[in-house]
């Protein structure tokens, strides 16, 4: 099981948000922005958010950092590491089974992330036949895109799916993102997708936005 750093509220739980954080971070990269949205205790979320395990990452010069699976190029191909995507993917559900097994059914969960932990989340909602509360997918983009139509289970009528990417984003390219969408949405699947004046990072303007789609959806 995972590492993680849990935000509770102070009443009944009655849903969860697993929010998987950016390579080189950890779960604490997001935990003020969402202590600062008060929605822990106004919706009664529990926050989960894991560390990825440490492992070397090609794109940075097989430096040992916190990541969900190795880099060898943004872009797809053959470089991905599926092997490392698989093995984070069993990770991930096996938070999602901890949940489940503690009174909160997977349509009250809710997947998040940003950049890698975005591609993963996303990767994982689209396998999984459980309908979910949402999935949140913040300047990343679709991994493992070839084999998208062989290996989905998700309901493109079930599946709520948002994502957002800045214009500049010079880490996951802004055209990745949109070759992303369109495959998504080849293969059925709706994506509301928010573009936003940025680099790899958030803005005001989106986290406003971002705080009224989660209350939205698990409210």
């Amino acid at each position: 099981m995972l590492e993680t750093l849990e935000i509770e509220p102070s009443r009944t739980t009655k849903a969860v948000v697993i929010w998987l954080h950016g390579l080189g971070a950890d779960g604490h990269d997001f935990a003020p922005l969402i202590q600062q949205w008060g929605l822990v205790d106004e919706l009664g979320v529990r926050f989960v958010l894991p560390h990825a395990p440490r492992r070397p990452v090609t794109l940075n010069n097989g430096m040992v950092m916190r990541a969900w699976y190795d880099i060898a190029s943004l872009e797809f191909g053959p470089s991905e590491d599926r092997a490392g995507i698989e093995q984070s993917q069993q990770q991930l559900l096996a938070l999602i089974d901890r949940e489940t097994g503690r009174g909160v059914p997977a349509d009250r969960i809710l997947l998040a992330g940003f950049s890698q932990g975005g591609a993963l989340a996303l990767h994982t909602a689209l396998r999984m036949a459980e309908p979910l509360a949402g999935v949140l997918v913040l300047s990343a983009y679709l991994p493992l895109a070839a084999q998208l139509a062989d290996e989905k289970r998700a309901d493109p009528a079930l599946l709520t799916l948002r994502m957002d990417h800045g214009e500049r984003d010079p880490v996951v390219k802004f055209a990745l993102a949109e070759r992303s969408r369109v495959i998504l949405e080849k293969q059925g699947y709706p994506v509301d997708f928010h573009p936003y004046p940025m680099e790899h990072s958030l803005c005001p303007q989106q986290t406003g936005s971002l705080k009224h789609w989660l209350t939205r959806q698990l409210a």
